[in-house]
This record gives structure tokens, sequence and C-alpha cells, in this order.
């Protein structure tokens, strides 16, 4: 079945990761310069394209009026250890990468596209690193990012000592989700982790912090299957038309 809507990509020669970053814009059919859009970025981009099936999801929602306008913005990477030099909170580019969607994909989105530029209207996506990276940006630049939502993110002290610390997640809305299978994920690294344990932690602290948190478990382990499956819940949780 074909897309509804349109793809369309920009090109951001960016000054903190010195690269040429591409940017996957899709539109839903029904677009309109004359509406406002709430923005969804999505790390892991192809990934959310492919296997999530990010762009199927977006044409049936924008059809029967389930989520408000919205646009998807995919960005992807290079090869797994570029993902995790960018997505890890120990990576060489991660406060760079940060940077690099704050204060150069933001203000792209926001000149080509008619956006809100408000937080409240612009959420992060991930999967796995790529859900931590949305957190811990949007714990950066709360202004900017005001939704997050993260599927199985990698979580360590860091990343749990930041949230804990933070005074801005009270405001945000987040959606999270964990397999209960979880609990053995071979990473980049060669090492095999327990994700489930510590993201139980950050729900322990979301919950007391963040007033939208919504936060589930599935039946499954760290793969696409069960990813693309939960996307049918988060993203109308996340930018359902209220309206209706």
């Amino acid at each position: 079945m074909g897309r509804k809507g349109t793809m369309e990509e920009e090109s951001i020669n960016s000054i903190y990761l010195d690269e040429t970053m591409t940017v996957k814009i899709y539109k839903p059919s029904s677009f309109s310069p004359l509406y406002k859009y709430h923005i969804c970025i999505m790390q892991d981009g192809n990934d959310y394209l492919q296997l999530g099936r990010v762009a199927t999801l977006s044409d049936r929602y924008h059809e029967d009026g389930t989520i408000e306008n919205t646009i998807f913005v995919g960005i992807h990477y290079q090869d797994k250890y570029d993902r995790r030099n960018k997505y890890h909170p120990e990576g060489e580019q991660f406060v760079d990468y940060m940077k690099f969607l704050a204060n150069e994909v933001v203000p792209m989105l926001d000149e080509k596209l008619p956006t809100y530029h408000m937080g409240g209207c612009r959420a992060l996506m991930g999967d796995s690193l790529a859900g931590t990276m949305a957190l811990m940006t949007a714990v950066k630049y709360p202004n900017t990012f005001g939704k997050v939502i993260m599927q199985s993110p990698y979580v360590d002290d860091v990343v749990m000592e930041q949230v804990q610390d933070s005074t801005s997640v009270q405001s945000m809305e987040i959606y999270h989700t964990i397999g209960t299978e979880e609990t053995e994920v071979d990473t980049t690294n060669g090492e095999v982790q327990d994700f489930l344990t510590p993201n139980r932690k950050l729900k322990e602290i979301l919950q007391d912090k963040c007033s939208d948190y919504i936060y589930h478990e599935l039946d499954g382990n760290h793969t696409w299957k069960h990813w693309q499956k939960d996307l049918k819940r988060a993203i109308p949780t996340m930018f359902g038309d209220e309206t209706q």
C-alpha cells in the first residue's frame, strides 16, 4: 500500500557534528500551510519509518481524525557505532547531537513548516539508545521540547541523576514503555545488560516528578516487533485530537 502523505528531505550542514545530516519530513495528505502542526522528531528515523511503519500510522490516524495535525520527522545514523557515539550518554558526540537537535533541526523545521513554535507541540521519540537521547535532550532543552516518547530506553545512573535533578520534567508529557523480557539485552559494546530493572527505577522517579506521565510494561523483548505494536497506542496517546 502506497503512502498517502508526502515525504520530503532536507539537509543540514551541522556545525556541531561537522557533517551533513539528512532530515526526512513526512507530511499528511491533508497538509496545508494554512494549518498549524505538531512536530514529532524521531531518532532512528529510518527504523521508525520502515520497521515502525510510522507513515502508515500517520495516514490512518489523520484520515480518521484520531490525532491532531502532526508532521513526523526522521533522523537516522550512519552505523551502529555512529549511533552509540551520538545517542549514548558517554558518546563523544552526545552533547553536540543534542545541540544539533535544539539549535539546528528545530529552527529549520520552524522556518519551513507551519509549526506552533512551542515546546509543548514538539515531541522527541526514540527506541533503546534513541529513547535515551529523546529524554535527555528534553531535559536539557525543556522550552524547546515538551513531549517525549521513549520505548525501551537505555537507562544508567547518569540518566537517572539528570532526571532526578531536573526541575522541568514536571511540566513535560512523557510516554514510557519497557518489555518484561528485557533482562538480557545485547548492546553495541558487546555487553549483555538488564534494561528492565533500571527502567523500573526510572519509572519511580518520573511518577513522582512528572504530572503527565504514562508508563506501560510490554509482554516482550527488545525488538521492533513490540515497539511497532506499541506505536499504535503511543501516537494517539501523545497526539490525540481532544475534540474527538
